[in-house]
């Protein structure tokens, strides 16, 4: 085993860069050895150690991972935060009211007097990373099963968590890579008083809406400003009155010169999720069965969902955020279908796994990977169905409250019921904190519409056996389910919150296990977790082989795959600024960039997607751009490069050769949508949001100059 873990780890070393240079999601620690000479050639003027050190402070310490999904850097001396507006939304809309709707009409801080705490929002820094490979895979031999290598693996992490967290200071993560074959630990700092500086109007940070999404030429003002506080000392704290702004190691400095056709460009950020090394099978049960329902389910959750906010301006604020990650997904997953199917990437990876197999039966090879192609194909032919059936339950799950939070309050109120009168005051507290919890910004009308609309959905469509609750429900509803599902939501405890708390002064154990929306919530998440023991086997099978298709892909070098999947952890991905083929919907001399004029030509009044504040059209009239317009006179709003980024990059940094902030990612091209599970050096673009469109917008539209004072400007 050791043998086999020094060879993968050399071979990586010793491995050619002759991937795109464009294309990886690459650790910081290895930058020196894999990618530097390559960065240098398209135009990178730093060093390795101020990209990465951990003696010294470099480029790391300013980027930071985003309330635990998206990216964001520091760019100034006092801790200001950039990152997306649909990064910041979720703080955003719970700072907004009816009377100050700061989504709707955007919030400027003049001081940081003015700047608001949202109730829960941090960021976290990396500190820094090492291999422990082999430390921990000399805990696991191949006669154990995957549980027992797991329980072994997980107790050795928790040891090397325990021993670099220096006393819970830190958060000490230990990832697995290369589909476990090789493991790092990352050592995180987190800072959770993090304040709203600032953001543009929704109609700036979100203009175009769903049309635009995933869509090139795009026109989007996709930031928004925070601002990290410490203690007095320079500390992590919780939020007090007394905190002080941030005095972080490393801010970047913003370059406005602008950018040009095959410049160079860097971005480093928290990719969240790749699949690159996806067999062939688990990409055709994605295309086939798990995204249409994915997509399915979501779309009727946001046609009800719609309907709702669009009737009221309150619920529109409750449910704004969750609306938009649903819509974004359902259009991210039906890319996903189109490109996959497009670009025959099943077959592209079948034809690598015929390869494959044949180097696998080889007489030296045959031992360790014979099996590996056939018992990976075995498992999706098996679970295709469950799948299906899989994600139009989680669109169920995920749709309404009430599919899940009977289950998640009832089964502490069982508990409850059962405790003397001493335990159940004790026990009070929490279980309130749960009830408020669930009814904080919800709107019954909507989510009892929501739950009737899924189940419906479920249904007709899982093709799967139903759970006993829901056959019982369909058997008893008959021809009016809607009707049916309103009245046993009528009737149960956990749609009120008044009767919930009456329940935690009277607890009546029959009242419980008679409420039919908590035994339907009870088995929907029953359903959930079921794994048929003919699955388990296989799933076991399954997770060998996979793991050995990978190290088999490694050693055989019949990949062209030479980094691991993208999972959270602190990535560099690099390339160039780069056009698309020429657009006539784009006024742009090079389809690389959008101009205002070009925002201006898709200007509806008073339209969800595409209105515009007036101040806006009244400065585009008079030219006044500032010192952010491009030297050729237009205004830029968005630039294209061709760097591998995928969902978890949103707000992340882009920089020059000199790393220097140009721009801030904020989405991907829809022609490149199978980009997670293959990489498209022609087409896979990342859409960038011009930072001198972000600082003009921060100082000629809102008049923020306090808070560009407090930048380092390059010009």
């Amino acid at each position: 085993m050791k043998k086999i873990i020094l060879f993968i780890i050399v071979s990586i070393f010793m491995m050619p860069t002759s991937s795109k240079a464009n294309e990886g999601m690459w650790f910081l620690m290895f930058i020196d050895r894999l990618n530097h000479r390559d960065m240098q050639k398209m135009g990178l003027q730093l060093t390795a150690e101020e990209i990465y050190s951990i003696n010294n402070n470099s480029l790391k310490d300013a980027i930071v991972q985003f309330n635990g999904g998206c990216t964001a850097s520091i760019i100034s001396e006092q801790g200001l935060v950039l990152t997306n507006h649909h990064c910041g939304y979720d703080a955003i809309a719970e700072l907004s009211t009816e009377e100050k709707n700061h989504l709707k009409n955007g919030f400027w801080a003049k001081s940081f007097d003015e700047e608001l705490k949202p109730e829960s929002l941090y960021v976290r820094f990396f500190v820094r990373m090492d291999d422990v490979s082999e430390r921990i895979l000399s805990k696991v031999n191949d006669t154990m099963s995957e549980k027992e290598r797991e329980a072994a693996i997980n107790k050795e992490i928790a040891v090397i968590e325990k021993e670099n967290n220096e006393g819970g200071k830190y958060t000490v993560s230990v990832r697995s890579f290369f589909q476990g074959n090789e493991f790092y630990f990352f050592v995180y700092e987190d800072y959770e008083d993090v304040r709203l500086v600032g953001t543009p109007t929704e109609s700036i940070g979100k203009f175009g809406g769903d049309t635009d999404n995933w869509e090139w030429p795009r026109h989007t003002g996709d930031f928004s400003l925070f601002r990290v506080y410490t203690d007095k000392d320079g500390n992590a704290a919780k939020y007090s009155e007394d905190n002080i702004p941030m005095k972080p190691k490393k801010h970047l400095a913003v370059d406005l010169t602008g950018v040009k056709e095959n410049d160079f460009a860097m971005i480093l950020g928290y990719p969240g999720r790749t699949n690159r090394w996806m067999p062939a099978e688990g990409i055709e049960q994605n295309v086939q069965y798990a995204y249409p329902a994915w997509v399915e389910a979501s779309k009727v959750s946001m046609d009800v969902m719609k309907k709702h906010m669009d009737n009221s301006e309150d619920v529109n604020l409750k449910y704004a955020s969750a609306y938009a990650g649903i819509a974004n997904y359902w259009k991210n997953r039906q890319g996903m279908i189109d490109a996959l199917t497009k670009h025959g990437t099943a077959d592209k990876k079948r034809a690598l796994e015929k390869k494959f197999d044949r180097w696998a039966n080889k007489k030296r090879n045959k031992e360790m990977y014979g099996n590996v192609v056939s018992d990976i194909n075995a498992y999706y032919a098996l679970t295709n169905d469950k799948a299906r059936h899989d994600n139009y339950l989680i669109g169920l799950l995920r749709g309404s409250k009430f599919a899940v939070a009977p289950w998640r309050i009832g089964r502490n109120l069982e508990y409850f019921i059962e405790q003397n009168k001493a335990k159940r005051e004790e026990l009070q507290p929490r279980l309130q904190a749960l009830i408020d919890d669930t009814f904080k910004n919800m709107y019954l009308p909507l989510e009892k519409d929501v739950m009737v609309a899924q189940l419906k959905l479920y249904i007709e469509k899982s093709g799967y056996e139903l759970p006993a609750a829901v056959k019982q429900l369909k058997e008893d509803a008959g021809d009016d389910l809607e009707n049916y599902v309103n009245a046993i939501m009528e009737l149960s405890i956990f749609t009120s919150k008044e009767r919930l708390e009456a329940f935690l002064m009277y607890p009546n154990k029959v009242l419980l296990e008679n409420d039919l929306l908590y035994l339907l919530s009870k088995d929907l998440l029953a359903k959930y977790r079921e794994n048929p023991e003919a699955i388990a086997t296989a799933e076991e099978a399954y997770s060998k082989a996979y793991r050995k298709f990978v190290q088999g892909l490694r050693v055989s070098k019949l990949s062209s795959v030479k980094y691991p999947d993208a999972n959270s952890t602190l990535r560099l991905t690099y390339g160039k600024v780069v056009a698309l083929p020429k657009d006539a919907r784009n006024d742009a001399k090079i389809n690389n960039y959008t101009t205002m004029k070009g925002m201006i030509a898709k200007y509806k009044p008073n339209d969800d997607e595409f209105d515009l504040p007036a101040e806006v059209m009244d400065l585009y009239k008079k030219k006044d751009f500032g010192q952010y317009a491009d030297k050729n006179g237009y205004m830029p709003v968005n630039f294209l490069t061709n760097n591998d980024i995928t969902g978890g990059n949103s707000g992340s940094p882009v920089l020059n050769g000199k790393g220097e902030l140009i721009g801030l990612a904020f989405d991907g091209n829809i022609e490149a949508m199978a980009g997670d599970v293959i990489f498209d050096d022609k087409l896979q673009r990342t859409i960038n949001v011009d930072i001198r469109y972000v600082l003009w917008l921060v100082d000629k539209l809102s008049g923020a100059d306090n808070i560009i004072k407090e930048l380092t400007i390059k010009k």
